[in-house]
């Protein structure tokens, strides 16, 4: 087994951990490991769905030549 630590939530998220990982047929460890991928995911989405600033767009069309 991986090195593990305790994270504290309040007890309804617990149930709602134990719910999610009982729905998907895998551990409340794997469940929140895969809710915090989901969350960098998003961030990551968030930030590409961003427009460009008049900087990056210069960059990106400068001649790399």
């Amino acid at each position: 087994m991986s090195d593990t630590t305790t994270v504290r939530v309040s007890r309804t998220t617990h149930q709602e951990l134990l719910q999610l990982a009982k729905e998907r047929h895998q551990t409340v460890a794997d469940t929140v490991s895969q809710a915090v991928r989901l969350l960098h995911q998003d961030g990551i989405g968030k930030d590409l769905a961003t427009p460009l600033t008049a900087e990056e767009t210069a960059w990106l069309d400068a001649d790399a030549g």
